[in-house]
């Protein structure tokens, strides 16, 4: 397989998209077409058949790279969480319908099958971005001692945390809290699956100890994702050395966490947030609920919260034709949020700039204090139609993955480059936020990347080779 960029194989990628456009006639069909084209990007990208994968290590050993962690979760998320919505619209409740004369609303289908060409595009260029820039293996200009990295993360994760806490209470710089918490989190889960295979009880118990902290944290944060990331991540670096036990274990767990999480959170939520019971009573109450629950919260989070789908297609809908595009204007307020409060008080709230389009499309009430945020697929499709959707989420893929290049370069190698500090600091590229969020996340992570670099260097941890 090649490892150079064959442009006529890129051209694969597009194909699903393209087949989906043949099909407006029927709404049903090209949403379907588009939606298996994820799938079948995946298999075209995860498999070499574009661009070959590095062989510098094995796949299993290699899960944090972009080309898997980021794209699974990312596109993952983007493309394919959006079935539940369709089945929906369909009159089904999971695999069962539920009103056998249910009259279709083929207009709500037609949108959804829009947007799902969309993610389909979002997708492929996105892929494209990514395996454009995926130049491995990583010429190394500095490297670490393999016998003190077990010990380094252990290390890392203790003193990043309390630091982190700091910043966290300095107005201006907290966005450094979301970095470094980041980073000090990984680094502990990483220092722990380390710990496990090496038999190194102390560090293990260590190790352990401030995972099981940040897992409780995880449960009283009243958010599902920390909780999910939590276990995802240690799945992830346990793998490599104990695949059949992970496959066993972490999958159907993850799984049972989607489907109890709704409830736990909104449980949780209604007695915690309103001041009726201490964090610690409320998470025991909201696990009695989620346990007994019989309501049907779970298969309303599938299909509204779970994928984003429903406020994009008010975003469709919308524009052009009731909001023109917005062309520079979202890149200018994100060159706004980089720069950090401390230095300019005055500046404009970030949420709310954001919170602007969205009452401009309708998506909520200005009255309302509900707050939804626009997905950067969104975001993207708001600035310039379909090609902001190619455009920018080909340069989504790039950065990514010129970033995590960088962070092997500098860090001897993937477990400190890629596996610590790109999984650490650039979780954002995960995610997939706003276009605001992103960029400010994004330039103020590398800036903490060269930051932590120097520190290194300083002490002589990384040597030059």
């Amino acid at each position: 397989m090649s490892r150079t960029n064959d442009i006529s194989k890129y051209a694969l990628l597009f194909l699903p998209w393209i087949l989906s456009l043949m099909f407006l006639f029927s709404p049903g069909t090209s949403y379907v077409i588009a939606w298996l084209g994820s799938f079948f990007i995946f298999y075209l990208t995860m498999s070499g058949r574009v661009k070959a994968i590095p062989d510098d290590r094995t796949a299993a050993e290699q899960i944090m790279r972009p080309i898997f962690i980021v794209q699974i979760i990312f596109a993952g998320y983007m493309s394919c969480s959006s079935i539940f919505y369709f089945l929906n619209i369909l009159g089904y409740q999971y695999l069962e319908k539920t009103n056998s004369v249910l009259v279709v609303d083929t207009d709500k289908l037609a949108i959804a099958a829009q947007c799902q060409r969309y993610y389909c595009l979002g997708h492929a260029a996105f892929a494209s971005g990514l395996l454009w820039f995926m130049n491995y293996p990583v010429t190394k200009k500095y490297y670490i001692e393999s016998t003190k990295l077990a010990n380094l993360l252990m290390r890392t994760a203790i003193i990043l945390f309390p630091v982190s806490e700091v910043f966290l209470r300095f107005p201006g710089l907290s966005q450094f809290y979301f970095q470094l918490s980041g980073l000090s989190f990984i680094s502990g889960t990483l220092a722990l699956a380390f710990a496990i295979p090496l038999r190194k009880t102390g560090n293990t118990l260590i190790c352990l100890s401030f995972y099981l902290f940040n897992f409780y944290q995880a449960t009283i944060s009243g958010f599902k994702e920390p909780i999910i990331l939590s276990v995802l991540v240690l799945g992830l670096f346990l793998y490599p050395n104990y695949k059949k036990v992970v496959t066993l274990t972490f999958i159907p767990l993850l799984l049972l966490l989607i489907i109890f999480l709704p409830s736990y959170v909104a449980s949780f939520r209604q007695n915690a947030w309103s001041g009726e019971e201490t964090a610690d009573d409320a998470s025991k109450i909201a696990l009695d609920a989620t346990l007994n629950n019989s309501d049907n919260s779970t298969w309303e989070f599938l299909v509204y919260r779970l994928s984003e789908i429903d406020m994009f297609t008010q975003y469709v809908k919308t524009t052009p034709a009731e909001v023109d595009y917005y062309k520079f204007q979202l890149i200018e307020q994100s060159a706004i949020a980089v720069i950090p409060r401390v230095f300019w008080p005055s500046k404009p709230v970030t949420e709310d700039l954001i919170m602007e389009r969205v009452y401009n499309a309708g998506v909520v009430n200005r009255n309302s204090k509900v707050s939804a945020k626009p997905a950067f697929i969104a975001d993207a499709y708001l600035s310039y139609g379909t090609i902001g959707v190619f455009v920018f989420l080909f340069a989504y893929g790039a950065i990514a993955q010129i970033i995590a290049i960088k962070a092997e370069k500098l860090f001897g190698g993937y477990i400190l480059g890629t596996a610590l500090i790109f999984s650490g600091l650039f979780q954002t590229f995960w995610r997939g936020l706003s276009f605001e969020f992103m960029v400010n996340s994004v330039f103020w992570s590398y800036i903490t990347m060269l930051i932590v670099f120097k520190i290194l260097r300083s002490r002589n941890i990384l040597k030059e080779i």
